[in-house]
């Protein structure tokens, strides 16, 4: 009991420092990332521009970050949102206008994180340049959403977990297949 009273005011404190942040990349970089990572546009695009770009390496790459991000939204959102039920950041904690701007759902785990780590995960294995590519605007991703107040540094290192999850499972699940049926 005591450690999870830990964890809970080490998130608190984290999440009010990183909502404190005024740097203009804090105030302006960080929400136009997030914008672009809405939706999952910002991972599709990058795969698209991986397979018409690149030679088969890189379209393997963008089906297997494409299956990454898919497979992490699938266990983030449609699975443990709805077995556990967390509220977001208080505003008290967020010093800025953005607290207003949250979703209602669950904040636990971040659905951004999982799917940005799921699909720059799975691409690293296969194409390592795009994977680091595709690794920095992966963390700013998991730098705003608790800068914005919408999810708490434990609920976006739970979206980061279920993305390397997906990757690996994207990577490991038809090899285990094939050990079944054959």
């Amino acid at each position: 009991m005591q450690l999870l009273h830990d964890l809970h005011s080490v998130d608190r404190q984290l999440t009010r420092r990183a909502a404190s942040w005024t740097s203009p990349w804090a105030r302006q970089v960080l929400p136009a990332v997030e914008s672009a990572a809405e939706k999952t546009k910002l991972w599709w695009a990058t795969g698209l521009l991986m397979a018409v770009t690149g030679g088969r390496r890189e379209r393997k790459a963008a089906v297997a970050g494409v299956a990454g991000m898919l497979s992490a939204q699938v266990i983030g959102n449609a699975v443990c949102k709805q077995l556990y039920e967390r509220r977001r950041s208080p505003a008290d904690l967020i010093p800025h206008d953005d607290v207003e701007d949250r979703p209602d759902s669950s904040s636990f785990p971040s659905g951004h994180t999982a799917a940005a780590v799921g699909f720059t995960a799975a691409v690293a294995v296969l194409s390592p340049w795009w994977g680091a590519a595709a690794a920095v605007p992966a963390a700013m991703v998991a730098v705003e959403r608790v800068h914005s107040g919408a999810h708490y540094p434990s609920d976006v290192a739970a979206g980061a977990a279920i993305g390397l999850a997906s990757a690996w499972l994207v990577h490991r699940a038809p090899q285990l297949l094939l050990r079944q049926v054959l």
